[in-house]
This record gives structure tokens, C-alpha cells and sequence, in this order.
């Protein structure tokens, strides 16, 4: 039955696969640790499962057996979106197993992603936006470090959609503000040019020139932060944890009642360009997006250059 299959499909164990199949995912596709990591969870969940019931190497797993699993996960009462995101992984994971000739099949292959509602992004309105960057503007004149630090923030992740581990591992030489242009650090290390609109621009170098150097001055550490664009009150780099305070804390001021967090800010900025007429692969593009079937979320509103896209769609780029 098994003369035309490689033996390491006989004597292949669920550690040896799991272990090669992380390595893969983790150095040669080069996924962000954070990645790997929700991707070794779920597996592990999954062949702890398998175990239990049973089955003791990975080509004695059926699809049946996969079709039972993700049925616990029915019974155990997760969304749809986290259902779906369980079993994408496990597709890579009998992907890879197949490829590496540990398995005779895909058994995976045949099953599918739960169907739910479909759950859209929350989206601010162009005013609402304006509401919460309104509510950051410190008064004409200040020279409070940490007003002129939340402004340029906020106008900068709306800017440019970044994610708040972007905006928190931004660095000075990442921006370039004569060109209106930043640098951003996406997931599995991928970098994207993205535009800066002319609110983030003048935003930023009031920070820059008024602030960021007194925020750095109170650092006690004995070496200051060079690298690092925004800086906390103690005058180190800034955290995601800081950054979401920071977004909750505007939304009060700006009178918004519905839960924020510093995705909204990317959720509103991808909207709105698609509002404006910007095409789908062009936020794509400006999103860091591996998939444009992760951007089409946004077309739930209405449908070449780059840059000329983002100056004629964004509300906040002339």
C-alpha cells in the first residue's frame, strides 16, 4: 500500500513534524515571532487533540479526524473568525507535511472554514476623526512635550494606517518629512514606503523640534533614546499598551462613546481611502497586506500611482 511513499512518512512523529514545520514557517518564510507563535499554539492544541484520540503519527490522521477536531472547537463555543484562523492553520501545517513527504495526503484540503457573520471593522466617520485629532490639538503655542507627542501620534497613525507595533517600533530615520514619506516595519520584517499626509507632517515636526527632546531629556537611563520617534514620559520608546491609552484617553475628550483602540485609526484610514475612490490594491499596498483578500474587508463602504492614489483619496493628505 505504502511502496511508492517515502519511510519518513512511516517513522515521521508529531514532534519532528511540528518542529520542522515552525522552522519553516519562522526562518525560511521569515513570519514575525508573534506569528509563529500563534502558530505553534494552534497546532499544539491540534495534535494534542489528535493524541488523546488516538492517533499517534501524522499519516494516520484522516479527514475525518479533522472534521471531529474542528467540531470541538464548534462545541468549546469560539467565533467563527478565531474557527476559521485555527483551521488556516492547520491547512499549513498538512501543507507542509505533504511537501516534506511526511504524509501520503492533504486530509485537510476538503475541509472548510465555519461560515458566520461576516463582522465588519469599526470605522470612525471622516468626522468623528477629525473629532479625535480636534481633541489632541494643544493649544496655539505650547510647548508640552507630551500634547505635541500625542497629536503627531494620532495624526501619524491616521496617515498612514500603520499598525501600533509600527508605530511604536518607528524610528527617526524611518520619516522623512521633506519627501512625506515613511519607512514602516511590517510583519515577518516585510518594509513599505508609505505617503505622509501634510496634518502628520506639520504635527511631527512640532513634535520633533519642540518636544521629543525634552521627552528625551527625562530619560534616567544612562543612555538616551536616539532611535526611537515617539518617546513615553520617561523619555523611552513609546509601548503598544501607551499608544491604546493614548487613543481611549482622545476618544473621551472627543465625546466618541463607542470602544476605541489604535486599529480603529487603521480601519478608518483604509475606509476612507476606498471612500475616496482609492482602488483595492492600493490600500493593500499602503497596508502591508500579504493578501488583498484581507483588504476587500473595506469594500463593504463602495472600488496608477501609489502616491497620487493616496493624495486624491485621503481627507488628510493635501
Amino acid at each position: 500500500m505504502y511502496s511508492h511513499i517515502p519511510l519518513s512518512i512511516m517513522t515521521a512523529s508529531f514532534d519532528r513534524l511540528t518542529e520542522q514545520f515552525l522552522v519553516h514557517i519562522g526562518v525560511e518564510r521569515g513570519l514575525a515571532a508573534a506569528t509563529v507563535a500563534a502558530y505553534k499554539a494552534d497546532i499544539a492544541r491540534y495534535v494534542a487533540w489528535l493524541e488523546a484520540s488516538g492517533v499517534e503519527e501524522p499519516d494516520a490522521i484522516t479527514t475525518q479526524d479533522v472534521e471531529d477536531y474542528v467540531a470541538t472547537l464548534d462545541a468549546a463555543g469560539e467565533s467563527a473568525r478565531s474557527k476559521a484562523r485555527r483551521l488556516a492553520s492547520l491547512h499549513e501545517f498538512h501543507r507542509f507535511a505533504l511537501t516534506q513527504h511526511m504524509v501520503s495526503d492533504d486530509v485537510s484540503a476538503s475541509v472548510k472554514a465555519p461560515k458566520g457573520a461576516s463582522t465588519l471593522p469599526d470605522v470612525l466617520s471622516v468626522d468623528e476623526v477629525a473629532r479625535l485629532l480636534d481633541a489632541v490639538t494643544p493649544p496655539e503655542g505650547t510647548d508640552d512635550p507630551v500634547q505635541l507627542r500625542d497629536k503627531a501620534l494620532l495624526e501619524f497613525m491616521y496617515a498612514t494606517g500603520c499598525r501600533v507595533s509600527e508605530a511604536a517600533g518607528a524610528n527617526l530615520d524611518d520619516i522623512d518629512l521633506d519627501a512625506r514619506v515613511v519607512r514602516l516595519m511590517g510583519k515577518g520584517s516585510k518594509q513599505r514606503l508609505v505617503p505622509v499626509g501634510s496634518y502628520a507632517c506639520e504635527a511631527l515636526n512640532r513634535y520633533l523640534s519642540m518636544g521629543r527632546g525634552e521627552l528625551e531629556r527625562r530619560s534616567s537611563a544612562k543612555a538616551p533614546e536616539r532611535r526611537a520617534l515617539f518617546l513615553n514620559k520617561r523619555g523611552r520608546r513609546i509601548s503598544r499598551q501607551s499608544i491604546w491609552e493614548v487613543v481611549k484617553a482622545a476618544g473621551g475628550r472627543a465625546g466618541i462613546t463607542r470602544p476605541l483602540h489604535p486599529h480603529t485609526l487603521r480601519h478608518s484610514f483604509a475606509t476612507h481611502l476606498i471612500q475616496g475612490g482609492a482602488d483595492v490594491r492600493t490600500v493593500q499596498e499602503l497596508l502591508g497586506h500579504a493578501s488583498v483578500t484581507t483588504t476587500q474587508i473595506y469594500t463593504h463602504v463602495s472600488p496608477e500611482h501609489l502616491i497620487e492614489a493616496y493624495i486624491m483619496a485621503h481627507p488628510r493628505a493635501r
